[in-house]
């Protein structure tokens, strides 16, 4: 009996992974065909190139001036940026299909709601992550190419920007992870408000109202801790100089990113599992 029902137990499997496995082609294709998401995703390499461009070209440092200056965090500028076009990116698979009602077809193909979700924060973080490894490389070789010209030399104690160099490989990874992270957590939030525009205008808020509220809080006590625990923490991976000076460190914030990324998804995976679609 033992031998007629072991080879059973892997076939009970096969239809769960099957459906997963259609749910992501499935969703990959609808991505894939989506002109906006293919503007978007150039959209994203260009703006995240082109501010760091411009940073870069901005900053100087005069003979015979100390210039304390992060080249890496420099060059990385415009992540900071790009992420405004993956929040907008990462919210329309979720947010379309409810304001069409194409959701419901989805739920009927896919039955399992949390698993929607995951299908779709999977398919948009994969395409972030590959633009943005592609920017963040594109930002590193423009530092490597304009900041010698430009007082950044290394006569002048700055090494050209290497992936070589361990500090700078890891900026420019977490830097991609941060995007990836970013693309999470707008998924989770989209699933929670349904709506395009306030979803995009909800995490926009998260993302750059933080900072402006950081820079009037006179408090250090209180102004340390929102730079510890709100998704700005994250861009702390990009320092490469003054660690200590943080106040948070550079893995730990990328750390304190990917909670709020989970709470966000974990909420949303719940919100369409018990509210109608």
């Amino acid at each position: 009996m033992s031998t007629a029902l072991s080879p059973s137990r892997p076939a009970a499997q096969r239809p769960g992974l099957t459906a997963i496995r259609d749910a992501l082609r499935a969703e990959w294709v609808k991505q894939r065909t989506a002109s906006s998401a293919a503007w978007l995703l150039a959209g994203l390499i260009a703006a995240t190139v082109a501010i760091s461009a411009a940073a870069i070209a901005a900053n100087r440092c005069p003979a015979g001036l100390t210039c304390p200056v992060d080249t890496t965090k420099l060059s990385l500028t415009g992540v900071e940026f790009g992420e405004a076009v993956v929040a907008i990116l990462a919210v329309l698979p979720i947010c379309n299909e409810y304001s069409t009602g194409m959701i419901r077809v989805t739920l009927a193909a896919m039955p399992r709601r949390a698993v929607v979700v995951a299908v779709k924060a999977a398919i948009v973080s994969g395409m972030v992550l590959a633009a943005g490894t592609v920017a963040v490389l594109a930002c590193v070789l423009a530092g490597r190419l304009i900041l010698p010209g430009h007082g950044f030399s290394p006569a002048r104690g700055f090494p050209p920007l290497s992936l070589a160099d361990g500090p700078t490989l890891r900026a420019a990874a977490g830097s991609v992870l941060y995007l990836g992270l970013i693309a999470l957590l707008s998924v989770g939030v989209a699933a929670i408000v349904r709506d395009s525009a306030v979803t995009i205008g909800a995490v926009l808020g998260l993302l750059y109202l933080f900072p402006v509220i950081a820079t009037f809080v006179g408090n250090m006590t209180w102004h340390n801790r929102l730079e510890r625990y709100t998704p700005l923490a994250g861009l702390n991976i990009q320092a490469t100089t003054g660690l200590r000076s943080l106040p948070i460190s550079p893995w730990a914030g990328l750390g304190v990113l990917a909670v709020w990324a989970m709470i966000a998804l974990v909420g949303g995976a719940l919100s369409v599992r018990l509210r109608d679609a």
